[in-house]
């Protein structure tokens, strides 16, 4: 009697161990990770931003925030960025042939700090930082004005998307309605180039003056 006990313990303790097997590889199966989820292309930018400005995140700030005084050589920086965001809602609007002109995200150059040096212009920096980071770039200059035109950035050229498009500069909130070459920064500036469908309206800009 003792003996046949002592078989059931055993086959007991044999079940509960494969049972326990089971379950881990169950449960090591149940937390597999799900397929991925897909993000918008808003979502997206709103988590890069979210990054950017992390305080945390000190590569950020130092890339992100200008400085906001004149070095002994007259230097200072502004931030300067890039975008086409615009054209990811309307890519309908771009030959297929461009549509790989548009970045994820539809960032092109995202914000970073420069260094500019007194006098320099928006149209200056922009041409210097361009041609340091490889991005094609077209402009049409009239010297009786001393006035440059941008014609295109990444390739992307006026009128690609339609009668009333092509690229415009703001700084600092303020998108002028003169020549970025006319535009002389200062320290802090943040400087931004946007490509528009409607000449700015659909960006938010009304008064270009």
């Amino acid at each position: 009697m003792k003996k046949h006990k002592t078989k059931i313990i055993a086959a007991i303790v044999i079940v509960a161990a494969l049972a326990g097997s089971w379950f881990l590889d169950s449960s090591a199966e149940i937390n597999l990770p799900s397929q991925p989820i897909l993000v918008t292309a808003t979502e997206a930018q709103t988590a890069m931003d979210a990054e950017l400005n992390n305080p945390t995140s000190s590569t950020a700030a130092d890339n992100t925030q200008p400085i906001d005084r004149l070095a002994d050589d007259g230097s200072f920086t502004v931030v300067l960025s890039v975008s086409a965001n615009v054209l990811l809602y309307n890519m309908h609007l771009l030959h297929r042939d461009l549509h790989e002109l548009v970045p994820p995200e539809g960032i092109i150059f995202p914000a970073t700090q420069v260094t500019v040096y007194e006098g320099e212009s928006v149209f200056e920096v922009l041409q210097r930082e361009m041609r340091t980071h490889g991005i094609h770039m077209s402009s049409r200059f009239t010297p009786m004005f001393n006035s440059a035109y941008v014609e295109a950035i990444n390739n992307l050229y006026e009128f690609d998307a339609g009668s009333m498009s092509g690229w415009m500069y703001g700084v600092n909130g303020w998108f002028p309605n003169f020549s970025s070459s006319l535009y002389i920064l200062n320290p802090g500036d943040i400087v931004e180039w946007v490509y528009t469908l409607e000449l700015g309206r659909d960006l938010g800009v009304y008064h270009l003056d």
